[in-house]
C-alpha cells in the first residue's frame, strides 16, 4: 500500500488524487498525452460521470493551466484534449477550442477538413518537432475566430482574425498563460493564413510582411511563427511528409534582407529618417525580388 501513496509521475500522491475528483479528471487526461494507449471506456466513463457532477466547476484557474500545459508538453497532446472532450471537460475548460470540432475549413484533397481534428493533428506534428511550448499554445488557439463563422459562408470563414483575437486574450486571462504564449497565438492568428498565401511573384508584399511581423527585430518569434505554420501546413490530410515551401521562401527573403540593410543604411547616411526609411524598405525589396528571382513590387510594377 505505501507504494501507492508515492508520488507519481506528475508529482501528487495517489490519496491526493482520490481527495480531488476534478485533478483527477485531469491527471488522466494529461497522463493520456504521455502514453501510447488512450484511456479505457471504464475510466473514461468515470471521468464523464465526475464532469457531470459539477467537480469541475470550482476548480483554481492556475491548477487546470498546470495539467493542460503539462500535457501540451507531452509527446502527444491530442490524446489529453481527446480524452477531456470525450468525457466534456474541454466544454467546460476550454468551450472556445471544444466549439471547433465540427466546423468545416477548406482543404486539398479532400477539400474540406474538421477544424477540431485539425487542430488535434497540428498539436501532436508541434510535438513531435519537439516545437516550443509556445508554438504549442499558439497551434491549440488560434483558430478559435472560426467557430461561429456564419454557416452561409463555410468553409470560409471571413473576419475570423477580428473575432479570434479576444477569445484568445480571454483564454489567456483566464489561466495567467505567459505572455510570450499569448504573444504568438496573437500573431498566428492574424499571420498564418497570410504565411500560406505569401506569393513568390510579390518581393514588395513578402518585404511588408517580414516587417509587420517585425522579423528583424524579434527573429526567434519569427522562427516559431514559421514553426506554427509548417505544423498547420502538415496536418492537412496527404502533407505530413513534405516540406513547407512558404517558411524557407520567408527565410530566403529574410536573409536576403539582413544582407542589403547594412549598404542601404550606408547609402541614406546624412538623409532625413523618411528617406532612410524609404531607401532601406526599397533595398530590402530588391534584394528579395534577387534572391527569389521575383519581381519587386508584383505584377502591377
Amino acid at each position: 500500500m505505501s507504494a501507492n501513496l508515492t508520488p507519481g509521475p506528475f508529482g501528487k500522491s495517489f490519496t491526493d488524487l482520490l481527495a480531488s475528483p476534478a485533478l483527477t479528471v485531469l491527471r488522466m487526461a494529461a497522463l493520456a498525452a504521455s502514453q501510447d494507449d488512450g484511456i479505457d471506456e471504464d475510466s473514461l466513463d468515470l471521468m464523464y460521470e465526475q464532469v457531470a457532477a459539477g467537480v469541475l466547476a470550482d476548480l483554481a484557474p492556475e491548477i487546470i493551466w498546470r495539467e493542460l500545459a503539462r500535457g501540451l508538453s507531452a509527446r502527444a497532446p491530442s490524446r489529453m484534449l481527446r480524452a477531456l472532450r470525450e468525457c466534456d471537460a474541454l466544454a467546460v475548460l476550454l468551450p472556445e477550442v471544444d466549439a471547433l470540432f465540427g466546423v468545416p475549413q477548406i482543404a486539398d484533397d479532400p477539400d474540406q477538413v474538421d477544424i477540431g481534428e485539425h487542430l488535434l493533428r497540428t498539436v501532436d506534428e508541434a510535438a513531435r518537432r519537439d516545437a516550443p511550448f509556445a508554438v504549442r499554445y499558439a497551434a491549440l488557439v488560434f483558430n478559435v475566430g472560426k467557430s461561429d463563422s456564419p454557416r452561409e459562408h463555410l468553409p470560409v470563414h471571413y473576419r475570423h482574425i477580428e473575432r479570434g483575437m479576444p477569445r484568445i486574450e480571454a483564454i489567456s486571462a483566464r489561466f495567467g498563460v505567459p505572455d510570450d504564449c499569448l504573444d504568438l497565438a496573437l500573431l498566428a492568428n492574424a499571420e498564418c493564413e497570410r504565411v500560406h498565401r505569401a506569393a513568390e511573384m510579390r518581393a514588395g508584399s513578402i518585404t511588408a510582411m517580414l516587417e509587420r511581423v517585425d522579423a528583424f527585430g524579434q527573429p526567434e518569434r519569427f522562427d516559431r511563427l514559421m514553426t506554427l505554420c509548417t505544423c498547420d501546413f502538415r496536418a492537412y490530410p496527404g502533407r505530413a511528409s513534405r516540406p513547407y515551401p512558404k517558411a524557407a521562401m520567408l527565410r530566403t527573403a529574410l536573409s536576403a534582407c539582413r544582407n542589403a540593410d547594412e549598404a542601404a543604411i550606408a547609402a541614406a547616411r546624412g538623409d532625413q529618417r523618411s528617406k532612410a526609411a524609404d531607401a532601406l524598405l526599397e533595398a530590402r525589396a530588391q534584394a528579395v525580388a534577387a534572391a527569389l528571382r521575383s519581381k519587386r513590387w508584383g505584377d502591377s510594377e
